[in-house]
């Protein structure tokens, strides 16, 4: 299938029209043993039973319209449906849905979180023309917030730096990563991150892909680099333990949803 994102349909949407619709964080969806789906609806979420607070058009998949959906907290959902969180719904939801699932899951966050104007207090109104709220008082433009974050997996020989957060449980470990900050460059970040967080330095960073993360609204540049120098010292604020490990010697590490795992598995393929 192929998306093509819009702001307002050129045309009256007719026919069956996919619907994105999360209550908190949780999309509805129904499940299959090794499947998923999400609402496919002529009549709105209405002929669910379900009255949304707010909703927004997506764009086009295979010229069938899209849209996403904030519905209460407390919405019960329909008979065979069900709430689960993106991540339960990784491999089991065919993946152009599951895309424009993660998009919707971004703009629904938005949307609710930029009805007000941050620096007069005004409701705000939705552009017709582009993805914004603007203040019809101040003319203050809100776009959907992303907040890019750099990971990185650094290498040693045939050794990949992983290390475990403090939030981490216990025995699981992972590349490092951490937010941009104002006035940095992606490579930048990526040097200091490494510098803060396990106190070494690193050569050769190179870009290797991006992911959207809608945890909330994050995107993910990944980089690999090599160890320029120093030795190990954890930040004890950010990271309870870090280290050296081989490929046939890894602790538990992500899941294949996350740009964490690829990066990963790259590190395991080269070598062989």
């Amino acid at each position: 299938m192929s998306f093509l994102p819009a702001v307002a349909p050129r045309r009256e949407p007719g026919g069956p029209a996919w619907w994105l619709a999360f209550s908190g964080e949780r999309l509805l969806a129904r499940l299959a043993p090794s499947s998923a789906t999400v609402p496919l609806l002529t009549d709105g979420l209405e002929a669910f039973g379900l009255h949304p607070v707010r909703t927004q058009f997506l764009g086009w998949l295979d010229q069938r319209p899209c849209f996403s959906a904030e519905l209460p907290d407390d919405t019960v959902p329909p008979e065979g449906w069900t709430f689960q969180g993106l991540r339960r719904l990784f491999g089991v939801l065919e993946d152009d849905l599951y895309s424009v699932a993660v998009r919707a899951k971004q703009i629904v966050f938005w949307d609710r979180t930029h009805q007000y104007c941050g620096q007069c207090g005004i409701s705000t109104l939705s552009m017709e023309d582009e993805r914004a709220r603007t203040c019809p008082s101040c003319g203050l433009a809100s776009f959907p917030r992303l907040s890019p974050a750099v990971i990185v997996a650094v290498t040693r020989g045939d050794e990949l730096l992983l290390a475990r957060a403090q939030r981490f449980p216990q025995g699981f470990y992972s590349v490092l990563a951490g937010y941009v900050e104002p006035g940095e460059t992606l490579e930048e970040c990526v040097a200091r991150e490494v510098r803060e967080e396990v106190g070494i330095e690193v050569r050769n960073i190179r870009y290797f892909g991006s992911q959207s993360w809608p945890f909330p609204h994050s995107l993910m540049v990944a980089f690999t680099a090599e160890h320029a120098g120093g030795d190990i010292r954890p930040d004890p604020t950010e990271i309870a333990d870090a280290g050296w490990f081989k490929r046939d010697g890894l602790p538990w590490i992500p899941e294949k949803i996350s740009i964490a795992r690829r990066l990963i598995d790259w590190f395991v393929e080269a070598g062989e």
